[in-house]
């Protein structure tokens, strides 16, 4: 098993900065007695089809607007057709704080996301090369990381080809990317297993949860 460094800040692209181990063990676990509760909620984890017909790997339950390839709804038309669950506030102010921490206390206190995409990643699950273009707003996107550690690809803006850059993202790390990079080329192509701490309540795989703001009424 590898060792990841944990404290710091690292600036990935202009824009884009790489916070590990920034939430600590209890936190941690918090999150993901959250993300079992909301998996268990009004809208299910399911994997989303893309419109060529494929499914993806990771099942996703979202909160505050479900999404679905490419749009956001208040109702999960795809898992049955329930109101998805509201973002509370606390993990809302979880992601002013993150934020201020990668840029600055100002873009911290002004941030107000109202959807999180919550995604479980088993041993055989990838992401795809993806921009998140479907929200009205290019405010930032804040990502937390629970459970198996990953390798994180963050690309360019042109392409989902080269360059880009490889993290290996361990529980607790946080990213967060906009500005420049907020619409950077990013995936998943590979989950580390048995790398999760223990005692997180998380047996296998990984959850991701990722902060935006749609700019939808």
């Amino acid at each position: 098993m590898f060792t990841l460094p944990t404290g710091g800040r690292r600036e990935i692209a202009p824009g884009a900065v790489h916070l590990p181990g920034w939430l600590d063990a209890g936190r941690q676990r918090e999150l993901v007695a959250a993300c079992r509760a909301w998996a268990d909620g009004p809208v299910p984890a399911r994997a989303a089809r893309l419109p060529n017909g494929h499914r993806m790997s990771v099942r996703t339950v979202c909160l505050g607007w479900h999404w679905r390839p490419y749009r956001y709804s208040r109702t999960a038309d795809d898992a049955g057709g329930g109101r998805v669950a509201p973002l509370p506030e606390w993990l809302a102010a979880l992601g002013r704080s993150a934020l201020a921490e990668a840029w600055d206390a100002a873009s911290g206190a002004a941030y107000a996301p109202d959807a999180a995409l919550v995604n479980f990643y088993d041993d055989a699950a990838r992401m795809g090369m993806h921009q998140d273009r479907d929200e009205r707003s290019a405010a930032p996107v804040v990502s937390l990381s629970l459970g198996d550690a990953c390798v994180f690809r963050f690309g360019n803006d042109r392409t989902r080809n080269r360059p880009w850059t490889d993290l290996e993202l361990a529980s607790g790390d946080v990213v967060v990317f906009g500005g420049p990079s907020r619409f950077a080329f990013h995936g998943v192509p590979r989950i580390w297993p048995g790398t999760a701490p223990e005692g997180l309540g998380l047996d296998a795989g990984r959850i991701n949860i990722t902060l935006r703001h749609t700019g939808l009424s």
